[in-house]
């Protein structure tokens, strides 16, 4: 038995309907180098999502490998509780120095930091006698994670009818993404009107309200919709104004995926300072994709309403592997990549805005292609809208795209390219003719199907 056969067996695999592996049975990975994934026939693919977005310098990173195992001959796990160890101390240190937010508190996954932060902010309310303060605000397409608590922000509608009787469903409020703008309306009047149902919503619920939680400048789950920094200046200003927590989600784009180290820091005011939330969720990127680690930073009020005497003012939530030393280290050695430049001065950023370009240029033909009816990009993070009506599309490109040697996800019918920093211009041609080519062959074999009779293949 091969092992796709055997974890078709023995594997729940995630957010995937299990019988469609009866007809296309997962992709058996034995190796991984840079961007590229070896299958066990010994295909190479390459890895244009980052491993659901997690995968910052490529597979297998030697600074990376080499911080895991000089720790692994130190400690390799202990209890945080009542103990803390120097990876942990030094990369809350250093978090706290790059965003102005400090505490940080630790788990392994990214819905586990929205429950982190969803918590502290409510529990924070409660400690300062204002235990009304209990309620949320998620934005329309927003996507935080889907644990009970975070599908209570997530407005992805397949999540939140499926587990309804579980969840205390948070208010939705319209995105500032251009995309929901009414016909004949600007993008810039599309996001006052978002703004301003914001206000009209947090002058009505302010009492109740104890945060509002968003993915700044992208939306990942709703196909990579992307708004005007602006929004979040605004957001800073009506949270101040109706004392509400800001949460900024930067776990799918924060480390660079915006051009920025975090995409917050692009919504500046004025006199060019860049606004700050109540709390960062970070995740992802924050180990290069390696192990698991995530982490809730917050402002000295938030600390100062649980620093009591009473334990029920503490901040009651644990996790058995917080502050692991091993993951601790992997993001200490993804803090220091960032940090460093190459002989020619350039650090990641740097280096990554010119890849940007050069990727951007090479992608034309596909801005250009007839079947693309829109197209987005920022930073390290390119989408385009497809021009069809076929339910079955992103499955179909994703397994042709496979066949073609290229890890592609659309969201319904958006083709998105998130990538590793890594790809040299060879591997972004060969990504880019790829993009056309795969959606050429994927629309043509819809368009050639009798429309009733259209098949309906759930995306694994």
């Amino acid at each position: 038995m091969n092992w796709a056969e055997r974890s078709r067996q023995a594997v729940w695999h995630p957010c995937t309907q299990m019988k469609v592996h009866e007809h296309f049975p997962p992709r058996a990975i034995v190796a991984a180098d840079g961007p590229w994934l070896i299958d066990d026939q010994g295909h190479r693919i390459l890895d244009a999502v980052s491993s659901w977005w997690v995968n910052l310098f490529g597979h297998n990173f030697a600074p990376i490998k080499a911080a895991i195992t000089d720790q692994l001959g130190k400690v390799d796990h202990i209890m945080l509780a009542g103990l803390t160890h120097p990876p942990v101390v030094e990369l809350s240190e250093r978090l706290a120095a790059l965003t102005g937010l400090g505490h940080a508190f630790y788990a392994s996954d990214g819905a586990s930091a929205t429950e982190i932060a969803l918590k502290m902010s409510a529990h924070s309310w409660r400690n300062r006698g204002r235990a009304e303060k209990n309620q949320f605000i998620g934005l329309q397409g927003g996507y935080h994670g889907e644990t009970a608590g975070a599908l209570s922000v997530t407005d992805i509608p397949l999540f939140r009818e499926a587990y309804a009787p579980l969840v205390r469903l948070s208010a939705t409020l319209p995105s500032p993404d251009p995309r929901h703008a009414a016909p004949g309306v600007s993008a810039p009047t599309h996001t006052r009107h978002a703004i301003e149902a914001l206000a009209n919503y947090l002058a009505a619920h302010h009492a109740q309200t104890a945060a509002l939680i968003l993915e700044p400048l992208v939306q990942g789950a709703a196909g990579m919709a992307m708004y005007a920094p602006e929004y979040l200046v605004a957001v800073r200003d009506l949270c101040d104004q109706y004392e509400v927590h800001w949460i900024a989600d930067e776990i799918a784009v924060g480390f660079g995926r915006t051009g920025t180290l975090f995409a917050h820091q692009q919504a500046r005011r004025a006199d060019g300072e860049h606004v700050k939330p109540d709390f960062i969720c970070l995740s992802k990127g924050l180990t290069g994709g390696v192990l698991p680690l995530s982490a809730v930073l917050t402002t000295d009020a938030v600390y100062q309403a649980f620093y009591d005497d009473r334990t029920v003012h503490g901040f009651l939530h644990s996790h058995s592997y917080t502050g692991n030393p091993l993951a601790c280290r992997a993001a200490l050695a993804v803090l220091d990549t960032f940090a460093e430049q190459d002989a020619q001065g350039r650090d990641v950023l740097s280096r990554n805005r010119e890849a940007a370009e050069r990727f951007h240029a090479l992608t034309a033909p596909l801005r250009a292609h007839p079947r693309v009816k829109g197209h987005r990009h920022l930073g390290m993070i390119w989408a385009w809208d497809i021009d069809c009506q076929e339910p079955t599309f992103a499955a179909r490109y994703h397994r042709a795209a496979l066949d073609a040697g290229l890890l592609l996800r659309p969201i319904g019918t958006t083709l998105y390219v998130m990538p590793p920093y890594v790809l040299t211009e060879a591997d972004q041609t060969h990504l880019a003719h790829g993009l056309v080519r795969v959606l050429d062959r994927v629309l043509a074999d819809i368009d050639a199907l009798p429309q009733a009779q259209a098949p309906v293949v759930p995306v694994p």
